[in-house]
């Protein structure tokens, strides 16, 4: 990595977050207290896979990922690393976490999903942490969950379909949808009469 000055800001982040380990959520920024000038842009990208890149390299240190992670903050469209002392843009190409792994409990009239993305953060799903599924031309319904301000992990392909093994219908407004339960609360998918058309 040569970029000294996200290093250097980093450095003095990192004597401030505490350890994150076994699926913690990673620390956040405090909009509150962080407004640094903004920096310009660095040769930072997350793909589609969920994986970190700077200047082309993927950034292998698990460590370090968490790290730029929990300083990740979304604005609009744009995406920023943000220190107390400066911020910074990166790319994303889909969304910037990707959830791995699935955990279903409770009885299977009220169950309850959870999420795991790929930095070992595990989301409830709820309506603090919604579903949402994102209708692609070519891929049909991708899946997303809200992780936190407004930053999403997009769900796995084997995910999306565990998830359509767990859907039901139900009826919105006059209208049968497919969707999943969890914590009580229904996210539908697609209108259950789409369904002989999928």
């Amino acid at each position: 990595m040569n970029s000294p000055s996200i290093l250097s800001g980093l450095e003095t982040l990192q004597k401030h977050l505490p350890e994150t380990a076994g699926g913690t959520p990673p620390a956040r920024p405090s909009p509150k207290d962080w407004n640094p000038p903004f920096c310009g842009e660095i040769d930072m990208e997350i793909s589609r896979d969920g994986r970190w890149f700077y200047q082309g390299s993927v950034i292998a240190r698990p460590a370090l990922v968490r790290l730029f992670a929990s300083v990740l903050r979304r604005e609009g469209e744009a995406y920023y690393l943000v220190t107390p002392v400066e911020k910074v843009g990166i790319r994303v190409e889909d969304q910037p976490f990707l959830a791995g792994q699935l955990e279903v409990s409770g009885p299977p009239d009220q169950p309850v999903l959870r999420l795991c993305t790929t930095l070992e953060e595990w989301i409830e799903v709820s309506d603090s942490h919604p579903l949402r599924f994102d209708r692609l031309d070519r891929d049909g319904l991708a899946p997303a969950v809200l992780v936190r301000d407004n930053l999403w992990a997009r769900l796995s392909r084997p995910l999306g379909f565990d998830l359509a093994n767990l859907g039901q219908i139900k009826t919105l407004d006059g209208t049968d949808w497919f969707g999943v339960f969890s914590h009580g609360v229904f996210f539908p998918m697609i209108e259950a009469a789409a369904l002989d058309h999928a």
